[in-house]
């Protein structure tokens, strides 16, 4: 080999060497400014507790809001109560006319805020929901929504009405009826409420299964129990104990049931985990 061919293989030699150093240097330097991925950590205990309060907080001041606005609107909400009985209801204690209004701004309050109370319960639970799943967050809080203003537009309307001539014509030849204001206002307001609430049961049942807690399967077999226990919310809910107005309560609550049901089947589309209450369910495989 000549020297002149030594030199030329010296140098490539030295090139490649000097290149492989700096990509590895390059490298090594590219590796200790990268940043690490971020690892998908779980909420504490008391991580869960402090959103907890803090949803929590969201629903009570949104209740006082509504409250407030209940407040100024008391007199016509009062006045709008009063159209059942349809006359003026009586006062025996000084503080019986401030402690109604009070009565009527806060379940007022409690209506108007449904939605955002209902919001901070479904976002609560929200994180433990897959991302293909949180979607029925923002479905279920018109639809709880609906379900409790359709709930008390039935109590208003049908339930209200024959119960109250019900009660003020029992032996009218004997009793003079005049109602006192702390037995019918807290009376309508609550039927309308709980109602309200009770009408809100596919919402529920649809929150249960989605959390592996039951299934349509088990909600039909124990349709006993349901009827059951429609019966007792029926008689808790009427405001008289004859069967006529309890079965008018009955019958929406037999059909949000079967409702119920539907929302259950909907909610265990594609789940690949056991029920609490129906570990024998077929679920889909985890793939």
């Amino acid at each position: 080999m000549t020297p002149h061919k030594a030199d030329r293989g010296a140098n490539l030699y030295d090139r490649h060497a000097r290149l492989s150093i700096t990509a590895i240097i390059t490298n090594m330097a590219e590796q200790v400014n990268a940043k690490p991925a971020p690892e998908e950590e779980g909420m504490t205990l008391l991580e869960h507790l402090s959103e907890l309060r803090e949803r929590l907080f969201k629903a009570v001041i949104a209740i006082v809001i509504g409250a407030v606005f209940g407040l100024i609107f008391s007199n016509q909400i009062l006045h709008l109560l009063i159209l059942p009985y349809g006359n003026k209801i009586v006062t025996i204690a000084p503080t019986e006319t401030l402690t109604n209004t009070f009565v009527v701004s806060l379940t007022f309050g409690a209506a108007l805020a449904m939605p955002v109370v209902i919001y901070q319960i479904l976002a609560f639970v929200m994180p433990g929901l897959l991302p293909n799943e949180k979607k029925w967050v923002l479905i279920g809080v018109p639809t709880a929504t609906f379900l409790f203003v359709l709930g008390a537009a039935f109590a208003w309307f049908i339930m209200l009405p024959p119960a109250i001539g019900f009660l003020t014509t029992i032996n009218t030849d004997v009793f003079e009826v005049q109602l006192r204001a702390d037995d019918y206002i807290p009376f309508v307001t609550g039927v309308l409420f709980w109602v309200g609430v009770a009408f809100e049961m596919p919402m529920v049942i649809f929150v249960l299964a989605k959390f592996n807690v039951i299934t349509a399967r088990v909600l039909a077999k124990q349709w006993r129990y349901a009827v059951l226990f429609i019966a007792v919310l029926a008689a808790l809910i009427t405001p008289t104990p004859d069967p006529i107005n309890m079965s008018i309560v009955m019958a929406p609550l037999f059909v949000l049931y079967g409702v119920s049901i539907v929302m259950a089947a909907v909610a265990r589309r594609g789940a690949v985990t056991p029920a609490v209450l129906d570990p024998d369910e077929p679920t889909k495989q985890k793939t």
